[in-house]
């Protein structure tokens, strides 16, 4: 096993108050890799506390210092890029080359991004009735950051980088399955020896940890990126507190196959739009709609092209699709995959562990093969409900207007995309949707100047570009009337 992971407080690796600890698995072998605590509230006290105290120093800091510090981290972390790969990989058991390209080199790019877009910015100035406006951003305070498994470093650096430029102290939770990128971001803050209270790193369960963040009275903002049923929890501790909240939450999304796409030259984009990282990415396209005119095309193809993923051990360089995430996870998967038979669909490729097994890999492991229903209703639970596996059903339709309700038909509207030879008519197509992002003709194109967040179920708030940095600030007007 390797060294125990901490919490990271007041810029100290310390143990939970308890001394109880928590077992991190990886999920491609079955084996422990470390421990990490099980933290409570106190600990999260302690963090806090820690916290207000550097925030009175971090807050005064010019926006030029904060930004020289987003690019030390961002230097130190491109640094060690290729440890943060292999602690994702072996935390998660997606494919190594899948961390390097995705996660290692987005988290890098996260805090890049944020220091060189605050430098562009001009202040916000307004002159008007013999007076002169000047909005100022002042630090929200000690703000708490709770983020997911799926993609550890990534999404944590997402939100670190904009509370961190604009003055705020930190008090994050990471995922308990998969703690070992935060560790290392917490190393490297301490390396590079960013002032002590400023990030601090609290392990542990989110009821006992994640909810007493949300409760500590002192913690003025909440950013949580997980599911749809947490997000709720957490809406309904802090909005009474009228805490700042922004909620990145589940979902379904469609991707829209129009009779004119050439499937020949999509197909690659679309598999990858259904099975990155397992199909454990909140923006994967789980429903697949398709022109009744190309179904049958499309579906040949499809199957085809899925059945061409090397499914396999993480470490191997030429593995498109590692394990999922869990044993457990796995087995809520195969579930939807039992209920979509008993729904009357058909598996066109892949199907439950049992049935299909991976071969060559640990038969601990947490791994099942990429999954096609099809002939399935479109409003049946396994097409409106989010799996968050290696699965996508796959639908017929017959006109624009019957792909549009379709597409709108699920309570989520996180993300989708539309596939045709004409990007006008994706474009139009798109507006149509109910979803905070589409993509036309392409997936997981990522302009980080732009806001990203869901529409009804799949969230609250936007991120990215300036949507981020007045989340994390207090936006205040001070209006100065001339002589």
């Amino acid at each position: 096993m390797m060294g125990a992971v901490m919490n990271f407080i007041n810029g100290a690796f310390v143990p939970s108050q308890s001394g109880q600890t928590i077992n991190t698995v990886n999920p491609a072998t079955g084996q422990v890799i470390t421990t990490l605590p099980r933290s409570a509230a106190s600990d999260v006290a302690i963090a806090t506390q820690a916290a207000l105290e550097a925030g009175k120093t971090w807050g005064a800091t010019s926006m030029k210092e904060r930004i020289a510090w987003l690019h030390r981290i961002a230097d130190a972390l491109e640094e060690n890029s290729e440890t943060i790969a292999q602690l994702e990989s072996m935390d998660t058991g997606k494919p190594i080359s899948l961390s390097r390209r995705v996660d290692a080199a987005r988290s890098v790019a996260n805090f890049r991004f944020f220091a060189d877009y605050a430098s562009e910015q001009e202040e916000l100035i307004f002159s008007d009735h013999g007076a002169v406006n000047i909005v100022q951003r002042s630090p929200v305070g000690v703000v708490g950051l709770i983020t997911p498994w799926n993609l550890p470093l990534y999404l944590l650096s997402w939100k670190v980088a904009p509370a961190l430029l604009m003055g705020n102290t930190i008090v994050a939770k990471p995922s308990e399955l998969t703690p070992l990128t935060a560790h290392f971001l917490a190393q490297t803050v301490k390396a590079i020896g960013l002032p002590d209270g400023v990030f601090n790193l609290v392990h542990g369960y989110g009821p006992e940890v994640g909810q007493a963040i949300v409760e500590h009275p002192h913690i003025r903002g909440i950013s949580f990126t997980g599911g749809t049923a947490t997000g709720k929890i957490v809406a309904a501790t802090a909005a009474p507190m009228f805490k700042k909240l922004s909620l990145e939450l589940g979902g379904k999304n469609a991707t829209v196959v129009l009779e004119d796409a050439p499937l020949d030259e999509m197909m690659d984009g679309i598999v990858r739009a259904s099975f990155t990282n397992s199909g454990q990415v909140c923006l994967c396209g789980s429903r697949i709609l398709v022109h009744a005119s190309l179904y049958d095309e499309f579906t040949t193809k499809f199957v085809k092209a899925v059945n061409n993923i090397k499914v396999g051990d993480p470490l191997d360089e030429s593995t498109v699709m590692g394990s999922v995430i869990s044993v457990d996870h796995r087995s809520k998967v195969e579930s939807y995959i039992d209920l979509g038979l008993a729904e009357g669909g058909t598996v066109l490729t892949g199907g439950t562990s049992k049935e299909v097994p991976v071969d060559g890999v640990s038969p601990s492991g947490a791994f099942l093969r990429p999954t096609v229903i099809a002939n399935l209703d479109p409003s049946s639970r396994t097409a409106t409900e989010e799996i968050f596996g290696p699965v996508v059903t796959v639908h017929a339709f017959d006109s624009e207007e019957d792909a549009i309700t379709m597409a709108n038909m699920t309570e989520y509207g996180l993300a989708g995309s539309v596939w045709t030879g004409d990007v006008e008519r994706g474009h139009a197509f798109a507006k149509r949707m109910e979803s905070g992002i589409v993509w036309v003709n392409t997936w997981l194109n990522r302009d980080l100047r732009t806001p990203f967040g869901g529409v009804k179920q799949s969230g609250v708030g936007r991120e990215g570009g300036t949507w981020s940095m007045s989340f994390f600030s207090e936006m205040t007007n001070i209006c100065v009337q001339q002589p």
